[in-house]
């Protein structure tokens, strides 16, 4: 057996995979290797790490200042025995950011895979190894662990959360307070957008939360444009009367409805009927209150209209509301502002509403759940 599988353990041999976290950090401390004599950075980036001579010419420039390889030692044996990381992977980490061997196993990665991997809503070991390979340089930093946790929230899924950061890991270092959120709170609030619409939204669009927040604002106003201009007569007819069978609309009412949002020409038929079927049927809006309000129409069936529609429907059935809501307001208002008024003052009476209505937002679990 050669010495990089002498000291870390070839991609075949799994007895280091599954140590608990404790075990794999003090794995790595008696890794730990004193001085060697005639050491050079360049030769242990080749034999310990994998790296090619190229590659290890390169990175060895920001590790000069390593001397013995302690602190490296312990990271790669940390990323092998602690994460499961093959060397073809901890050479893809070390030539991404050869300042990885200068984190400490201790203070920093240790607790940021124990943070990341903690409770039900957590990631998996290997989950957290793949994100380690993908963003290195942001994974020794402590900011990472609030970051993931938010875009888990975000995206709803470990699956949905890796594949937009393969498309855009600038979101790592993006702005969470600047950018990321009024983005968010733009697509959710003002495009109608759940979860599992962003992120696939994300997937073809890897700029859409990253992006400047009145570059996305401009571009989904330029959206809304080009989509209706491009219909020709003929399929602008056919969206018209797709839209009176829908909604038993006249042709007064989809005149009022198209003028108010023109982006209901361009919806699905599937869609729609899936949307009036909710509002007249279980609802009980009347098709003249929605085509006044069209705009209920863009906004996700599964992350905003039945979550909140449940929410009342529940308080009402318990007494937990004075009076009756007008469904268009309690659909239109803020994130924030919802939970403060049919959330927050009910956390006495109904203590696991939050988390129901959160669970149904992102999709979880049936929007009406909890009247069952």
């Amino acid at each position: 057996m050669g010495k990089k599988q002498l000291l870390y353990g070839s991609k075949a041999d799994n007895t280091k995979t599954n140590l608990p976290l404790s075990l794999a950090t003090g794995a790595a401390e008696a890794s730990i290797s004193p001085s060697r004599a005639g050491f050079t950075m360049e030769e242990y980036l080749v034999d310990a790490c994998g790296l090619t001579r190229a590659q290890a010419l390169k990175a060895s420039a920001k590790l000069s200042h390593l001397k013995p390889p302690s602190n490296p030692d312990a990271v790669v044996a940390f990323l092998s025995g602690g994460l499961g990381l093959s060397i073809a992977d901890i050479a893809a980490v070390v030539a991404k950011d050869p300042r990885f061997l200068c984190a400490s196993v201790k203070k920093t990665l240790a607790p940021n895979v124990a943070a990341l991997t903690a409770g039900a809503g957590g990631l998996s070991r290997p989950e957290v190894a793949s994100l380690v390979v993908l963003a290195p340089s942001h994974f020794r930093r402590w900011s990472i662990v609030s970051k993931l946790r938010y875009y888990l929230r975000l995206l709803g899924s470990a699956v949905d959360l890796l594949r937009t950061l393969r498309k855009n890991s600038r979101l790592l270092s993006a702005d969470l307070d600047a950018v990321v959120r009024p983005n968010a709170a733009f697509l959710r609030e003002q495009c109608g957008l759940g979860a599992r619409d962003i992120a696939k939204l994300c997937n073809p669009l890897p700029l859409l939360l990253s992006a400047d927040p009145e570059r996305v604002r401009a571009m989904a106003a330029c959206a809304e444009g080009v989509a209706v201009a491009f219909l020709s007569e003929k399929k602008t007819a056919a969206k018209v009367e797709n839209l009176k069978v829908t909604f038993g609309w006249s042709d007064d009412e989809v005149a009022v409805a198209v003028s108010k949002a023109p982006m209901v020409l361009t919806n699905s038929k599937d869609m729609l009927r899936r949307r009036a079927e909710f509002l007249i049927s279980e609802v009980g809006l009347e098709p003249a209150y929605i085509a006044r309000r069209p705009v209920m129409l863009s906004y996700s069936l599964e992350g905003r209209l039945k979550p909140r529609y449940c929410v009342i429907k529940f308080l009402k059935e318990h007494g937990l509301l004075d009076h009756d809501r007008d469904y268009y307001k309690t659909v239109m208002v803020s994130e924030k502002v919802f939970m403060e008024k049919f959330i927050c003052p009910h956390s006495e009476a109904a203590p696991h509403l939050a988390e129901a209505y959160d669970a149904a937002c992102r999709a979880e679990v049936p929007a009406n759940f909890w009247l069952t």
